[in-house]
């Protein structure tokens, strides 16, 4: 049950609807607290201002007056407009009280308040009636008549209808505050399950994929990262399908590829142990077949070596300023024969006084050669053009062949290890399928790239490009 319950609690709706809510909570409780803050300022600032006011101009009043009978005229008026106010004389001594219980007539003021006033500063305060248990502020002002202390005028103000206007409005605030509190809750709730559904779905789908099953499929829920993420669990899986195609059919390949040669050595190893030929041509032939085979056999496995050094990234290189024109011309040559053998025609363009390449001489050698073998092997018929021209900015180098070319929908997967285009008729031109692999790492490893076009039929073009040096190009210029 605690398992469930922690399972329960480490869902990411709820995590994220906590989130959310905690955050709404953090903004909303400050936010009321300066509301009633303000509110309640605002109010009690309002009776501040309107009780020292009234005591003010009832100060001037007596002050400005000779009247004798002015204090109780004020007592008078003051009964009349229901305003609470008492007024002391120069000692201290209330005089004259209006609706004030606890200021009695002939009591003392305290002795600070006195001296307060005797200074010409008003005294404000706030006090608890003990007889009515309510609170009040009291605002007094001096009366100062011709420069000379006469006593004080106090206005009295029950706060107690302020404090029921702040109720009321704390009410509201609580009320509107839950209000927008569930509100907030159904729209966290709402928006986690829509966040975090897509989520969960993902998190299947990539067990199911984890499990094998890369047929499954996420559905996009939008346009945002979230569907970009879906959308990279489906490229994932696809991925991981074809290379599970990819190794299979490699398998299957490379165990023909490996079974072919191996059965003929085999075989005819035996023959010439057991005698079993006529003549010594036959034997030549015999011990010739099993040279080849075992040739055969050394470059399959040397192409499985070499890929899976470059994939472990344990292969080295040997950076200098080469002519690969130079290289290119070498390649060719080496290849030459076996063209011819064909009957095809082989060409090469190279244009004169190329920049040198930043490279390794060795591996591009091997990238050449690997191209044109591949050129004549799947070439029946034609020509087969090299070309090396300088454009703009780059040197590139390509390789066309006039073979059966590579469907369209292939063109993007040709470089991928393992993969072999025809299938069905990968026995008869042979190949593992590792040779344009090896290639591209090659040529991206040594910062240049490698771009592939083809039509079935007529033909296909490898384009390998090199960007010149800056100082190269510096140089060039300044010639």
């Amino acid at each position: 049950m605690d398992r469930r319950a922690k399972m329960i609690w480490n869902r990411i709706v709820i995590k994220l609807g906590g989130t959310i809510l905690l955050l709404f909570l953090m903004v909303l409780l400050p936010l009321g607290f300066v509301i009633d803050r303000a509110f309640s300022g605002f109010y009690y600032q309002e009776v501040r201002a309107e009780i020292e006011d009234l005591s003010s101009r009832y100060a001037e009043s007596i002050a400005a007056s000779n009247n004798p009978q002015i204090p109780y005229m004020l007592e008078m008026m003051s009964e009349f407009s229901k305003i609470k106010l008492y007024m002391v004389d120069a000692q201290g001594t209330i005089i004259v009280t209006s609706g004030v219980p606890s200021s009695v007539q002939g009591t003392l003021i305290p002795e600070e308040e006195v001296q307060t006033l005797l200074q010409g500063k008003s005294v404000e305060k706030e006090f608890i009636e003990p007889l009515d248990n309510q609170r009040y502020l009291v605002s007094g002002t001096p009366i100062i008549s011709k420069d000379q202390f006469n006593g004080g005028v106090y206005v009295v103000s029950s706060v107690n209808v302020i404090d029921e206007s702040l109720e009321k409005i704390r009410s509201m605030l609580w009320l509107s505050g839950m209000g927008a509190f569930f509100l907030a809750l159904a729209f966290t709730y709402i928006l986690s399950k829509k966040l975090s559904d897509p989520l969960i779905q993902m998190e299947k789908a990539t067990r199911k994929i984890a499990k094998g099953d890369l047929k499954t499929r996420v559905t996009p829920p939008s346009k945002d990262e979230m569907g970009s993420l879906a959308q990279a669990i489906n490229d994932l899986a696809l991925d991981l399908q074809k290379y599970r195609e990819s190794r299979s059919e490699f398998f299957s390949n490379i165990s023909h590829e490996l079974r072919t040669p191996m059965t003929s050595i085999e075989g005819y190893a035996k023959v010439l142990k057991e005698k079993l030929y006529d003549s010594e041509e036959e034997k030549e032939q015999y011990l010739d077949i099993i040279h080849q085979e075992s040739i055969r056999l050394t470059r399959i496995i040397g192409d499985l070596f070499e890929l899976s050094k470059i994939e472990e990234g344990k292969i080295g290189f040997h950076f200098e300023w080469i002519d690969l024109s130079e290289v290119l011309n070498s390649a060719i040559q080496k290849t030459k024969w076996r063209a011819q053998e064909k009957g095809l025609d082989m060409r090469a363009y190279i244009q004169p006084d190329l920049p040198f390449v930043y490279c390794d001489g060795h591996r591009m050698a091997q990238v050449f050669m690997n191209l044109l073998d591949n050129a004549i092997r799947y070439t029946e018929q034609g020509t087969i053009l090299a070309k090396m021209p300088k454009e703009n900015d780059v040197v590139k180098i390509s390789v066309e062949d006039t073979g059966i070319g590579i469907p369209e929908d292939e063109l993007t997967y040709i470089f991928e290890r393992f993969y072999r285009v025809e299938k069905s008729r990968s026995r008869e031109f042979g190949g593992t399928g590792l040779g344009l692999a090896i290639v591209k790492n090659l040529v991206e490893q040594q910062g240049g790239s490698i771009r592939a076009f083809s039509e079935v039929g007529k033909g296909t073009r490898f384009e390998i490009t090199f960007l010149i040096s800056p100082d190269i190009k510096k140089e060039e210029e300044e010639e």
